[in-house]
């Protein structure tokens, strides 16, 4: 197998127990940490201040997440809006609340095991969110952030694959490798919402091909072999994922991103090496498994173990002991 060419790493083998991994806080970054305790605290002026320091074109998606994904800042970010009529960082704000809130209220337990007022206040939440993104988009119409959220928005209002494509193709077109927008579109067209199978692994691997070698969208090959591991029965699901085409598949994919010598070590970078690390280890390719756990550098990320295990940090334990790492 190719996957030794041109990484330039050698695989450390441990002596004694491998070091602890630890669960990522904040993407391990100090000024997410500022950002989230300044909207814990409703500060909206240290929350301003931080998404400033952050201009669209280097993507702050991952900053809004974090303020989005804070609660009780549903509680004064009506008055920052207010406060700034002409603000569209306010709105981006009040939408990227609006969606992680109303998820909040909908849950993560399947569509037959949310009642129907959980519904009603999720799309409540997501119909506001979007009235808060289309007017940050009018007013900033080079902005990348209102067309992202658009997508997590209109995924569960199910607006549908024409329109939810239209919200994709918004963000590509001022940002083309957007890693985010990416994922968001994989989960758009994977059969749990809608899609298949054939319709993710193609979105997955004509991004990776159309993006320059070394860029992280090769982990939507990662993520697309474990959607299709999720969705099936015991049994079937470890045939699929021992399938000599899945290690090629995957083994192309690492070869193009995380194994790669350009490698863009970039925000995410972490996310993507756990995500190969858990596809390679369900496929039982030992190798470069321990070689993309070796690249995460014992530092874990929700996603993807949060697939297999309530702890993600022990989900990734197992796995990585699995394949003598």
């Amino acid at each position: 197998m190719a996957l030794l060419r041109g990484a330039g790493l050698s695989l450390k083998r441990w002596a004694g127990r491998a070091p602890a991994p630890q669960l990522q806080k904040d993407f391990g970054d100090p000024a997410v940490t500022r950002i989230r305790e300044a909207a814990e605290a409703a500060d909206w002026a240290g929350v301003r201040d931080g998404l400033q320091a952050h201009p669209e074109d280097g993507d702050r998606s991952w900053l809004l997440w974090t303020v989005g994904d804070t609660a009780g800042v549903e509680r004064w970010i009506g008055d920052a809006v207010a406060a700034e009529p002409g603000s569209a960082l306010s709105l981006l704000v009040a939408g990227a609340r609006s969606i992680s809130w109303g998820w909040e209220a909908r849950t993560g337990a399947r569509a037959a095991d949310v009642s129907r007022e959980q519904f009603e206040v999720f799309h409540e939440r997501l119909r506001r969110a979007e009235e808060w993104l289309y007017r940050a988009a009018e007013l900033e119409p080079s902005w990348v952030s209102p067309w992202h959220f658009l997508q997590v928005s209109g995924r569960g209002l199910e607006v549908g694959p024409v329109l939810a494509r239209r919200r994709f193709e918004a963000v590509v077109r001022r940002d083309p490798y957007h890693l985010r927008a990416h994922q968001q579109q994989l989960q758009q067209v994977c059969k749990k919402w809608g899609g298949s199978h054939e319709e993710m692994h193609d979105f997955a691997r004509r991004s990776m091909l159309a993006a320059p070698e070394g860029s992280p969208l090769g982990q939507l090959v990662a993520v697309a072999h474990i959607e299709h591991w999720l969705s099936l029965g015991d049994g079937p699901d470890w045939q699929y994922m021992r399938r000599p085409e899945t290690a090629a598949s995957l083994a192309e994919a690492a070869e193009r991103s995380v194994l790669h010598p350009d490698a863009e070590r970039g925000r995410g970078w972490a996310q993507v090496c756990n995500s190969f690390a858990l596809a390679f280890s369900l496929a039982g390719e030992r190798e470069p498994a321990r070689r993309c756990f070796e690249l995460t550098q014992n530092t874990v990320t929700e996603f993807p173990w949060n697939h297999v295990n309530t702890d993600p940090v022990t989900a990734y334990r197992r796995h990585r002991s699995s394949v003598g790492a």
